[in-house]
């Protein structure tokens, strides 16, 4: 599978291990940086890099997700977000990481890499990437919901206040 990663300085030390722990299980890493340390960098451009590359690959279908991490997560999540076909979600234990992709067929994960061990995030990550969507008609058709309000903003049948 293709791994697409990305993150900010209070990464940066993560994303070398996760680079080799990922690529010795035999995923294609593809870093987005960044590539050295810089205290004042923006991690905005790196996540939404990351995100446009895992919705491309997976439009092409190839077999890809993606994994961001700052501080907290928190910005790194909303920066993914942002890109139309991108479903990130905060992860926090196993039970998030497994629920993320089970439930909500997520794309892309987001870690804080100063809320975790580097044992603890990895560990989510591998659960993430071993754990397969449902394919449940609730669950898919909340994501169907999703994608239509993203495109259109919209959903059939219910009326949004703006």
């Amino acid at each position: 599978m293709r791994i697409h990663i990305a993150t900010d300085h209070a990464g940066l030390d993560f994303s070398q291990h996760l680079i080799s722990h990922l690529g010795a299980a035999g995923h294609d890493v593809i870093d987005h940086g960044p590539t050295s340390y810089e205290p004042l960098d923006d991690y905005p451009a790196f996540c939404i890099s990351a995100a446009e590359a895992v919705v491309a690959d997976q439009a092409a279908g190839v077999e890809a997700l993606g994994v961001v991490f700052g501080g907290s997560g928190n910005g790194e999540q909303i920066a993914a977000n942002k890109v139309s076909g991108a479903r990130a979600a905060l992860v926090w234990n196993l039970s998030t990481a497994e629920l993320a992709r089970e439930h909500n067929n997520a794309n892309v994960i987001s870690i804080g890499a100063r809320q975790h061990t580097i044992d603890e995030a990895t560990a989510f990550i591998d659960a993430f990437i071993a754990t397969p969507f449902t394919g449940e008609e609730r669950h898919q058709r909340r994501i169907d919901q999703l994608a239509e309000y993203e495109a259109t903003g919209t959903i059939a049948g219910t009326v949004l206040s703006r």
